[in-house]
């Protein structure tokens, strides 16, 4: 018989849980993992809101399993260590992003790049090394090996930097690793939302050029106004289109409804660099042709390994880079999964776990 999971670990932990496809989410008990000599153990003050939580709880992507405790953009307080753990002590602020465990012995983790091991796993909605499923974020507290605990410097507020342990990395990472981020380049972000208005602060940051790429024409103030874009290019305007080929050194495509990338590839100069960071539910269409007259790339990028992450954040501290967030209340939660899936935040839910978890605990 499989114990509930109240029951399947020692220490007690209470949070929000979808039950089903529903998506609906309500409160949920259930229990975390003793502190292991190499585990961080942490009290849960902030996370963010992703939109993957979203596809999670609905079963979009037919493989989650419930109850379902999402939220992989955790910020908190260090409660306890283990007596094996260098990094951290007592009090210190911390985070967990995407993954908590990998095999550690493949090429990819051997190049500190857990999230591309074949074993990786995922902060919630996964089998955890002792069977156990993995719980996310929107709950109280949290566990997880040393390996997998970011550390926040004293000035970056936790509530407006947690997204960045998701959708910071998300754009940190191929911009660096594509050869994007240096002064003067010339850099498309396709889609202002969560993922996009982070991805044009950290190209600023890096010196690049910027122009924000939307279908979306009143994103234009916002985009040039506010996050400081060079440019806004209305990608339904085939004038404003043709004005912009050819001169872009890489373009990240940050959205994840199924869209044409013709006119994106278009964009690029010669030996450019489409990357794609959305993830569509159905395959698009890869115009090959342009692809081999101007020697561009289309390529993918998932978040980062954990040592690039600690690098964004520490290079988010340098530069006062955070994400622009709605605090919400936890009873908000599914009013704010509504307005998510309209894409009406500007532009990131945090959940405001500290102050308001406990009083939904009956």
């Amino acid at each position: 018989m499989e114990k509930a999971p109240e029951e399947q670990h020692p220490v007690k932990a209470f949070g929000w849980a979808a039950r089903d496809s529903s998506g609906l989410l309500s409160p949920f008990k259930f229990s975390r993992r003793a502190t292991g000599d190499k585990d961080v153990r942490f009290k849960v003050l902030y996370c963010g809101i992703c939109h993957s939580d979203l596809h999670k709880i609905k079963n979009e992507w037919g493989s989650s399993k419930y109850p379902l405790v999402p939220g992989h953009e955790i910020v908190g307080e260090v409660t306890e260590v283990g007596n094996e753990v260098k990094k951290v002590k007592v009090g210190d602020k911390v985070g967990v992003g995407c993954v908590v465990g990998a095999c550690h012995s493949c090429e990819n983790c051997n190049n500190d790049l857990e999230i591309y091991c074949p074993q990786t796993i995922l902060t919630y909605d996964h089998i955890y090394h002792d069977g156990t499923i993995t719980y996310g974020g929107y709950s109280d507290t949290m566990v997880a090996n040393e390996r997998y605990i970011i550390r926040f410097p004293e000035n970056l507020p936790l509530d407006a930097s947690a997204p960045l342990l998701c959708a910071g990395i998300t754009l940190y990472s191929p911009l660096k690793y594509y050869g994007l981020a240096e002064p003067g380049k010339h850099i498309g972000i396709v889609g202002l939302g969560g993922l996009g208005h982070v991805g044009v602060k950290f190209a600023k940051a890096f010196g690049a050029k910027v122009a924000v790429i939307s279908t979306s024409a009143n994103k234009k103030d916002e985009a040039l106004g506010h996050l400081g874009a060079d440019s806004f290019l209305n990608s339904r305007d085939q004038e404003q289109l043709q004005a912009a080929q050819g001169t872009f050194d890489g373009i990240l495509d940050t959205v994840s409804a199924v869209h044409s990338i013709q006119p994106l590839i278009g964009l690029l100069k010669s030996h450019g660099k489409l990357v794609m960071l959305g993830a569509p539910e159905k395959p698009l269409e890869l115009p090959v042709f342009p692809l081999l007259m101007g020697r561009k790339m289309v390529a993918g990028s998932a978040t980062g390994g954990l040592k690039e992450t600690q690098e964004m954040i520490d290079f988010a501290a340098k530069h006062n880079i955070t994400a622009d967030i709605e605090l919400i209340p936890i009873d908000y939660l599914n009013k704010a999964m509504e307005r998510l899936a309209k894409g009406d935040v500007r532009y990131r839910f945090v959940i405001d776990i500290g102050n308001s978890l406990a009083s939904t605990n009956h």
